[in-house]
C-alpha cells in the first residue's frame, strides 16, 4: 500500500523529458535566481553520465570554458531545469564517458559518429485563434492538372 502512494507522487512529478543518452551535445535551460530577479541560462555540454531511473535520474554534462572542464549534474526531472533540447547525437560503446576528464583540446568532447538532430521537451501551444480555425482535410478542394494541359520546361541555350 505504501508502495502505491510513493508510486503516485512520483508521477506527479515526472516531467516530459527527450530521449537523452549518453554521447548526446545536449543544451541545458537552466533557472537560476538571483536576489529577487529569476532568468534562463544556457549550458551546453556534452552527456558524460546518466544515474538512476523514474523521479531519481540524474544527468551529468561536461563542457569546456576558456580551456578548463565544466561538469554540472543535475535531476531530469528537477523543477530548476527548465528544457532540455539535444543538439547532436553521438554513439558511444561505454556507459560513462568519465575518460573524457583527462583529454585537452577538441579531443575532449570528441564522440564517434555524430549525427545532427534536434529533440526538445517543449510542447507546441497554439496561439489563441488558431485552433478555431482548424481546417478539415475532407473539405479541401483538390484540383487535378490533366498530362495533356501541363507545362513543359524548356532550357534554351545562351551565347555569350
Amino acid at each position: 500500500m505504501d508502495k502505491n502512494i510513493l508510486k503516485n507522487i512520483e508521477e506527479g512529478q515526472l516531467q516530459n523529458r527527450p530521449d537523452v543518452m549518453v554521447g548526446d551535445t545536449v543544451k541545458l535551460h537552466i533557472k537560476i535566481k538571483e536576489g529577487n530577479k529569476e532568468r534562463t541560462q544556457i549550458f551546453e555540454g556534452v552527456v558524460i553520465s546518466m544515474k538512476g531511473a523514474g523521479v531519481d535520474a540524474s544527468i551529468t554534462v561536461r563542457k569546456i570554458s576558456y580551456g578548463v572542464g565544466v561538469e554540472k549534474i543535475l535531476p531530469m526531472h528537477s523543477p530548476v531545469l527548465q528544457k532540455i533540447e539535444i543538439v547532436k547525437r553521438g554513439t558511444v560503446r561505454r556507459a560513462k564517458l568519465y575518460f573524457l576528464r583527462g583529454r585537452i583540446g577538441k579531443r575532449a568532447l570528441k564522440v564517434n559518429k555524430i549525427k545532427s538532430i534536434y529533440l526538445t521537451d517543449e510542447v507546441a501551444v497554439p496561439e489563441t485563434g488558431e485552433a478555431a480555425e482548424e481546417v478539415n482535410v475532407a473539405e479541401t478542394p483538390v484540383v487535378e492538372v490533366p498530362v495533356e494541359e501541363s507545362v513543359e520546361v524548356v532550357e534554351e541555350k545562351t551565347e555569350a
